[in-house]
């Protein structure tokens, strides 16, 4: 089986033999009930062959799907003008960049249709191609635009006058879809972020936007039911590399790479870069974290106030996360767009969203890179993640004070100064959460619900249980006798490992531990 893995070109999947989920029943159904349309998914979930797949669809290339779902719905194979806009591969925090592709667009579409050029504004040089085509041909035209906002995205809360310049030229580009409307067949712009406040569509008429729409939720991405019909083989092979059955290679998959929902269905859909990444080399691992984190979101995250565990596991109203304005008050929107955060549940009569983490991989993923970025620089933090895995492991517990103490101690104190006390117990308990995500190949418990009360953290190893509780400018007595009074070590009673119960006090003023103590 050939995985096409980084292959966005339709007619060389099917030309080359490569595996193809077939969406195009989907595909079908979008061009026969719409006309302007937008679409959001994160990046590398499949948006740019989507657009290949829809050219080749209306240049009428009826040979390139052949067997698929399509061939039995349209009876009617046509031929359009198609004009194809991709935003990928340009850098656009350079000046000019932006209106020299566009610019370049329009010259080639002139050039190959033999049009003249009627002035020096692109949009009315573009117009003017729709109209001299349809008055020649008689036919409208077919524009694909891929990652319409990357030209925003690049230079967002990097360089705000190249910010404002570049909403600008786009929307007057984008106004040309108004004007040259009854030139036009069909319209698709995809992208990761939905700007809808400060709008770049507010020149022309507004798109359908199908993002969250039911009927589209899986034109993007690999449902559960295509994972099964498609790649059983491939995933029995799997299983016997990792020593497991087919059914608990499914359940392994489905933690690392499902959980993404794109309406209020809920439909599981995989992210198909790690998922085909995954069956290609028989292995789990972060293949689509390890792409990189979007430098406009390290840029926004770093402005954010708020904790990243204080937003997830939460309802939200759709204006919440959907509808954006793109600045560093509300990282919410982009955050879920770009994919680290996902919807997991629907309240009806509230029509409020529950998000959070879509699955392992984007969790431990992302909780690492704000920790990285929060606490040390990467490089000064893989020593001490080791040692105190090693620590724990070994069950050596009266390591674990000095490790903690130095590290607390090696934040920068511009970070942890904090002036009311409620802040002061916020910050150390989101510094203690983002210690022990590092920490996470280990199976650990953050503000975990007893019965009796809330347990900061408990971390779990194959042959010790450590119990932690922590006290803000307090003491490791009160800790531990917290731990005792609620029972907190009582569920472990039957198990064999070895229960540590851990007591600690973190000190505001020098902004480390000041008392540890481990029984």
């Amino acid at each position: 089986m050939k995985y096409p893995i980084g292959i966005q070109n339709f007619n060389q999947i099917i030309e080359e033999d490569y595996i193809y989920v077939d969406k195009t029943d989907i595909i079908y159904s979008l061009v026969k009930e719409g006309k302007i349309y937008f679409l959001s998914r994160p990046r590398r979930f499949g948006k740019s062959l989507l657009v290949s797949t829809l050219k080749n669809y209306f240049l009428g290339r009826k040979e390139l799907f052949k067997n698929l779902k399509i061939e039995s719905l349209e009876k009617d194979w046509c031929e359009y003008p198609v004009f194809h806009v991709d935003f990928n591969g340009s850098d656009f925090t350079q000046h000019g960049e932006l209106e020299q592709r566009i610019k370049g667009y329009v010259t080639y579409w002139e050039k190959e249709y033999n049009i003249e050029r009627i002035s020096d504004y692109v949009g009315e040089r573009f117009i003017n191609v729709l109209r001299t085509i349809y008055e020649r041909t008689g036919k409208r035209s077919v524009v694909l635009i891929d990652e319409y906002d990357k030209p925003i995205l690049d230079v967002l809360d990097y360089n705000t006058e190249l910010e404002d310049r570049h909403r600008n030229i786009l929307k007057a580009f984008y106004s040309v879809f108004k004007a040259a409307d009854e030139y036009l067949q069909f319209v698709l712009l995809t992208g990761v972020t939905k700007f809808s406040q400060v709008s770049v569509f507010s020149g022309f008429n507004q798109p359908k936007d199908i993002s969250m729409d039911t009927r589209y939720e899986a034109l993007c991405g690999i449902t559960q039911e295509e994972l099964e019909n498609y790649f059983r083989k491939p995933i029995e092979e799997m299983a016997s590399v990792y020593g497991c059955n087919y059914e608990d290679m499914l359940i392994h998959l489905k933690k690392q790479y499902d959980g993404y929902h794109f309406s209020d269905r809920l439909t599981d859909i995989y992210n198909p870069f790690s998922l085909l990444n995954a069956l290609d080399r028989k292995r789990i691992e972060d293949y689509w974290f390890r792409t990189g984190t979007p430098s406009y979101l390290v840029r926004l995250l770093s402005h954010f106030n708020e904790n990243i565990n204080e937003l997830t596991g939460k309802y939200y109203t759709q204006e919440e996360f959907i509808d954006y304005k793109a600045d560093v008050e509300m990282p919410l929107p982009m955050i879920y767009q770009s994919g680290y955060l996902t919807v997991k549940g629907y309240e009806m009569f509230g029509n409020r969203f529950l998000l959070d983490f879509p699955n392992n991989e984007v969790k431990n993923g992302f909780l690492t890179m704000i920790a990285t970025s929060y606490l040390q620089p990467k490089e000064r933090m893989t020593g001490w993640i080791f040692d105190v895995l090693d620590a724990m492991r070994a069950g050596k517990a009266e390591k674990l004070a000095p490790l903690f103490t130095s590290f607390l101690s090696s934040i920068p104190y511009s970070m942890r100064r904090k002036d009311d006390e409620r802040e002061k117990e916020r910050y150390f308990h989101y510094t203690f959460y983002l210690i022990m995500r590092l920490i996470s190949v280990y199976t650990v418990y953050t503000e975990k619900q007893q019965s009796e009360g809330r347990v900061d953290c408990i971390v779990e190893t194959p042959g010790y249980v450590y119990i932690f509780e922590f006290k803000l400018d307090g003491n490791a007595d009160e800790a531990l006798a917290q731990i005792e009074e609620k029972g907190y070590a009582r569920e472990y009673i039957s198990d064999k490992r070895k229960v540590f119960k851990v007591g600690a006090s973190f000190s505001s003023e020098i902004g480390t531990i000041s008392d540890w103590k481990t029984i």
